[in-house]
C-alpha cells in the first residue's frame, strides 16, 4: 500500500492510498468510496478481499475526513466534493495510464452518492459502477429534524450535527464493531450544509436516474437502520443502464461490505466488475435522444396543452396573469415578457443582477425574479464561464497559439467582454456573433464602451450555418458556445452548428460548450414563461451531459474538463480539436 497526496480543484492537497495490482500491469484501476464520517482506510479490506489482483485500487480519505485537510465533516459544498472525486479520478488515469473505460467505481453510503451524482453530472464512461446502499435518504428519526436543521442554517449559518450511529447498527462483525470505536480518524460530526445538500443530490439523482447509463450494480442492505431503502429501490427503476444488477441481502446493516458476512457482498461484486472487464465498454448512443429517449418525452409532454377548465391549467393560467401583472412593476419581468425570458436582452439583465422596478415595491419584485434558481445558475455559468476562457487562454498560450475568440451566439456579450477584461493578457482578435439585431447593435455599444473596438467586432450570423463558421477569419483558437444549444431540440442543427466549429478550428483549438442537464423549475417555464421565438411558449428539451458530449465528441472534440453548480442545472467544459 501506498501513500500519496493528490492536488484538487482548488489546491487542497487530498490523502489518498493506492494498492498496485498485484499481477504486475494493472488491467484497471477500482475506485474505493468510505462512508460519510470515515477514511480511506475502513475500505482497505476490500482490495485484499475481492481477490482481483490483475486491478489497481485507490482509496481516498474525502475532504473533511480522515488524513486530508479540512475543518471535521465540512466541505464547502457538496458539488465541491464531486468536483474532488472528478480531480480524483483524473488524478489516477493522469498518474496510472488507464482511460476511463478501465475504471470502475466501489461505493457505500455517502460516496454512493457521490459518485452516483458524479456519474450524472460528469457523464464519464467508466467501465462499472457499484453502489452499496447509497444515503440517499438518511434516517434522522427526529420528526422534522431536516426541516429544523434547514431553518438554523438559515439563521445561524453551518451548523454541525454529530451522527447518533452506534457502530453495532453498522454491523454484526465484532472486529469491524472494535475498530470503529477506537479510530481515531473517524468523526462524529457533518457539516450541515453538507447533509442538506446530500438530500438535494440524492432526490435530483434518484428521479432523473434514466440519465445514468453506466453499468450498475446496486447493493441493498436488508436490516438498515442508517438509511430508508425506498429511494435505493427507486433509483435502480428509474436506470437507463442496459446493464444493472440489484440485490437485496437479508439481515445485512449499512456497512454493507463491511459486514460478518461480506463475503456473500464481495462475490456479487467481484463477478459484475470481471464480467464488465471481460467484455467490450458499453455505451449507450444517445445522439438521437431528440428522436426517441425520455427528455423527448418529457419535452412532449410539457409541449401538450392544459385544458383552462383543470386544476393544472387554471393553475398555470392563473401563473401567466400574474407575472404579465408582475411585468408592470418589475423591469426584468418586462424585459422578459417584451423580448422573450429565453433572449440576449433577458440574460444581460440578469447578469447585471441590479433590481429595478416601479418604485420599492417594484425592486421587491424584481429582486425576487432575480433571485430565482435559473437566474442565480445562470449567474454562475458566468462565472465558470469566466474561469474557463482563463484556462483557455494558459494552455493557447503555454502552446504558443494565437488568443482569437469567436462566440458564435453571444447575446450582448457581456460575459466575453467581462471575462477578457479580467485576464492579464489581451486577445489578438475577438469576434461576437448573434442572430438578433438588438443584440449586434446592443453588443456593439459594449465594445465601444470598453474601448475594445481595435480587437473586437460583433456581427450578424447563423450559429447552425456550417459553411460560415468553417469560414471564420481570422480562425480562431478559441471557440464559445454559451446558453444556445439548451434552446434548441433537435440535434441535427447542434450537429450542423459543431461540424462547422471543427471544419473552422485547427488541431489543438479549443471550445467552450455550455449545456443544461437538469432543471428543477421546467413545468413552470414551460406552462408560464415564453421564449424569444415569436411568444412561443419555452419548452426545453433537456439533454443530459452524456448526450452533449458525445455530440460533441461526435464533431472531433476531446474533453478536457467540466464545471457545474451545485444546484445540477448548468454545466460548463471546456474541449480540445484533435
Amino acid at each position: 500500500m501506498i501513500e500519496s497526496v493528490f492536488a484538487s480543484h482548488d489546491g487542497v492537497e487530498l490523502f489518498y492510498r493506492t494498492w498496485p495490482a498485484r499481477s504486475g500491469t494493472a488491467k484497471g484501476a477500482i475506485v474505493l468510496l468510505h462512508r460519510g464520517h470515515e477514511h480511506g482506510g475502513r475500505v482497505a479490506h476490500i482490495a485484499e478481499e475481492l481477490g482481483l489482483d490483475d486491478f489497481a485500487f485507490y482509496a481516498w480519505d474525502a475532504r473533511g475526513n480522515g488524513r486530508s485537510p479540512g475543518e471535521r465533516g465540512y466541505s464547502p459544498s457538496f458539488a465541491h466534493s464531486v468536483r474532488d472525486l472528478d480531480c480524483f479520478v483524473r488524478h489516477i488515469r493522469e498518474t496510472g495510464g488507464f482511460t476511463m473505460d478501465q475504471v470502475a467505481v466501489v461505493a457505500q453510503s455517502v460516496g454512493a452518492v457521490l459518485a452516483a451524482t458524479w456519474v450524472h453530472d460528469y457523464a464519464p464512461d467508466i467501465r462499472a459502477l457499484v453502489l452499496a446502499s447509497p444515503a440517499f435518504d438518511v434516517k434522522l428519526y427526529v420528526p422534522f429534524a431536516k426541516e429544523g436543521i434547514a431553518l438554523w442554517q438559515k439563521l445561524k449559518g453551518t451548523i454541525f450535527v454529530n451522527s447518533y450511529v452506534k457502530a453495532r447498527f453498522l454491523t454484526h462483525d465484532p472486529e469491524r464493531i472494535a475498530s470503529f470505536e477506537s479510530d481515531p480518524l473517524i468523526t462524529r460530526p457533518i457539516a450541515s450544509n453538507i447533509l442538506l445538500e446530500l438530500y438535494e443530490a440524492a432526490d435530483r439523482v434518484v428521479v432523473d436516474a434514466r440519465a445514468i447509463t453506466v453499468p450498475t450494480q446496486l447493493l441493498i442492505s436488508g436490516s438498515d437502520f442508517v438509511v430508508r431503502y425506498q429511494p435505493q429501490h427507486r433509483f435502480f427503476e428509474n436506470l437507463g443502464s442496459t446493464i444493472k444488477e440489484r440485490h437485496v441481502l437479508p439481515g445485512f446493516y449499512h456497512d454493507t461490505l463491511g459486514e460478518r458476512d461480506r463475503a456473500k457482498a464481495l462475490d456479487k461484486v467481484r463477478a459484475f466488475i470481471a464480467a464488465r472487464f471481460d467484455e467490450s465498454p458499453v455505451v449507450v448512443d444517445l445522439r438521437q435522444a431528440h428522436v426517441a429517449g425520455y427528455s423527448r418525452d418529457e419535452a412532449d409532454r410539457l409541449a401538450t396543452p392544459l385544458s383552462i377548465t383543470s386544476p393544472r391549467g387554471f393553475y398555470w393560467a392563473l401563473t401567466r396573469a400574474s407575472i404579465r401583472f408582475g411585468g408592470l412593476f418589475s423591469n426584468g419581468i418586462r424585459t422578459g415578457v417584451r423580448t422573450g425570458f429565453d433572449s440576449g436582452s433577458t440574460l444581460d439583465y440578469v447578469y447585471e443582477d441590479e433590481a429595478r422596478g416601479l418604485g420599492p415595491g417594484g425592486r421587491l419584485i424584481d429582486r425576487q425574479f432575480l433571485d430565482a434558481i435559473g437566474w442565480r445558475g445562470i449567474r454562475q455559468r458566468k462565472i465558470h464561464l469566466e474561469d474557463l476562457i482563463g484556462v483557455a487562454f494558459g494552455r493557447l498560450r503555454a502552446a504558443g497559439k494565437p488568443l482569437r475568440v469567436l462566440d458564435i451566439a453571444a447575446g450582448h456579450g457581456r460575459y466575453i467582454l467581462d471575462a477578457v477584461a479580467k485576464l492579464d493578457v489581451r486577445p489578438e482578435n475577438i469576434r461576437l456573433q448573434d442572430y438578433s439585431p438588438i443584440n449586434v447593435d446592443r453588443g456593439n455599444a459594449l465594445i465601444a464602451e470598453r474601448g475594445l473596438k481595435d480587437i473586437a467586432t460583433f456581427q450578424r450570423a447563423d450559429a447552425f450555418n456550417t459553411a460560415g463558421l468553417a469560414s471564420v477569419e481570422p480562425r480562431p483558437t478559441l471557440a464559445v458556445v454559451s446558453g444556445l444549444y439548451e434552446l434548441f431540440p433537435d440535434n441535427a442543427m447542434i450537429e450542423a452548428s459543431l461540424r462547422g466549429l471543427s471544419q473552422g478550428l485547427e488541431p489543438g483549438s479549443l471550445l467552450i460548450y455550455t449545456g443544461q442537464p437538469w432543471h428543477p423549475q421546467l413545468e413552470m417555464i414551460a406552462r408560464a414563461l415564453t421564449s424569444h421565438r415569436g411568444g412561443e411558449a419555452w419548452i426545453m428539451r433537456r439533454r443530459t451531459q452524456q448526450e452533449m458530449d458525445q455530440l460533441v465528441a461526435a464533431a472531433g472534440f476531446r474533453k478536457i474538463e467540466q464545471r457545474i453548480d451545485k444546484w445540477g442545472i448548468f454545466t460548463v467544459s471546456l474541449a480540445e480539436r484533435i
